[in-house]
Formats: structure tokens, sequence, C-alpha cells
């Protein structure tokens, strides 16, 4: 648990160091929203166990320090619970391993057998993102405020199951003509995954916002994303896949540190 540790000192020890700066500007803040990932193939189109993903949906929500070098430009640091994954849902490929039904006389076994079923990978992370934030007021009396913010980060994974559901024959071929079991099997089952994929991951994020400032209080409403730029797999027999996500959040901020 020292990556834990690290995390928890982080944001406490850059707002200290902020506020002991001379015409330090520096504001807390909590967000919280949804993140609509996805996985995207990592270049291994040959493997069907990693291609078909589309978009589920899961929480993402954090806290932030915010560091003000000037009227325009801002450093801002975060931690952040982000849920990543995706969803297949129909006809899709499983390892002939995991059902190992008898085959047909003379039939060899194949690699993947198909069914149609529902399958969702819920991968959830802890993220500290580091961001250069830009931000322009709408006018020199206006309340509002625009901002853009992009940056790296690192990525801890908390958890990871792949969640299945659903009945199904089991067929040799995708468009489902030569099944080899003669009554649908349950595909109902969650199973833990995460020793299977890496612990670590470093990417990208980046925010679009509007905030809305009174007196040392904000609230502000943004759109962003992340993309992950490892492969997440440890193995390469399910294929390999990069985690990504588009984010919808509302949040608060209060300026802690005000010297002028």
């Amino acid at each position: 648990m020292k990556f834990h540790c690290s995390y928890k000192w982080l944001l406490p020890a850059m707002l200290l160091l902020g506020c002991l700066q001379a015409n330090a500007q520096v504001d807390l803040g909590a967000r919280g929203g949804i993140s609509i990932p996805n996985l995207t193939s990592g270049g291994n189109e040959n493997n069907p166990l990693n291609t078909g993903y589309s978009s589920r949906q899961g929480p993402d929500f954090g806290i932030f320090g915010e560091y003000h070098i000037s009227k325009l430009f801002s450093i801002e640091a975060m931690i952040a619970y982000s849920s990543q994954g995706g969803k297949k849902t129909g006809m899709q490929a499983l390892p002939f391993q995991q059902v190992a039904p008898p085959l047909p006389p003379n039939v060899p076994a194949p690699n993947y057998l198909y069914a149609d079923f529902e399958s969702q990978a819920k991968m959830n992370y802890l993220m500290l993102p580091i961001l250069a934030k830009f931000g322009w007021n709408l006018g020199p009396a206006s309340p509002l405020r625009l901002y853009a913010d992009a940056g790296p980060f690192l990525g801890f994974l908390v958890s990871a199951k792949q969640v299945t559901s659903g009945n199904s024959m089991v067929y040799l071929d995708e468009e489902g003509k030569h099944p080899i079991t003669q009554q649908p099997q349950s595909f109902d089952k969650t199973t833990d995954i995460k020793d299977q994929l890496h612990t670590f991951n470093v990417g990208v994020s980046g925010n679009v916002g509007l905030a809305y400032i009174f007196g040392r209080n904000q609230v502000f409403v943004e759109g962003g994303g992340n993309y992950g730029f490892l492969n997440i797999q440890k193995g390469s027999a399910n294929g390999k896949n990069n985690i990504g996500a588009a984010t919808a959040s509302i949040g608060y901020a209060y300026r802690i540190c005000n010297k002028k």
C-alpha cells in the first residue's frame, strides 16, 4: 500500500507549499460525475477476444488542488477514482478451454467458440493526473470563467472483473450455423481478472469546462476524457487492449489561499 500513502500526502504537501509562497492563490475542490469508458484494440486485430467492445458507464470522482501561477495559467493535481472497461452484446468469441464441450467426430479443437451473451469488463483505477490549466474570464466583471486543461496521468488498478450474463447455445462459427451443444448454456458469471492485468498504466487526460465564481467559491461543469498508453493485459492470449474514457463532471472548489 505504499502507492496509496504517496498519493495521500501529495495534495496536502502541494497546498502547504503553495500557501507559503508570496502572492499564492490555491484552490481545493472535489468533482464527480460519470465515466463512459471503452476498450480499444492494441493492434492485435486477429484475436477476436479483444475486439468488438462498446462503451459502458460508471462513476468518476476525485479531489484536487490547484496552484495559480498567473491569471491565465495554473497547475492542478488530482486523485481520481475512474471506471474503465467496455462491454459486448450478441454473438462473440470465447476461448475453447472456457467451455471445452465434446466435439463432433473428426472435428479438431478450435481456438475459439462462439455464443450469444452479454459480457462486461469492469475495471476501476486510482488515477493521478497532473494538469496544465489555462483559463479566461468572460468579461472584466463576469463571474464566468472558461478553462481547458491537459496533462499526463499515472494509474493504479484497484479492481477488475469480467461479468457475463445470458443463455445461449455454443457454436463453432460466428454466424451461429453450427451448434455443438444440445441445450442453451448459462453464462451468468463474475470472474476476478485483476491478476491477468498490469497494475500500473500511464496516459494522458484533459478537460474543457465552465466555472461560476462567487467570492472565494466556484462551481463548475466540465467534459473531457483520458487514454492509457499501455496495453492492459499481461499476456497475449486475450489480445491487447488500451483503456480510455469520456467523462462529464460537476464540481466545487474553494480558494484556501488568496494572497495578492
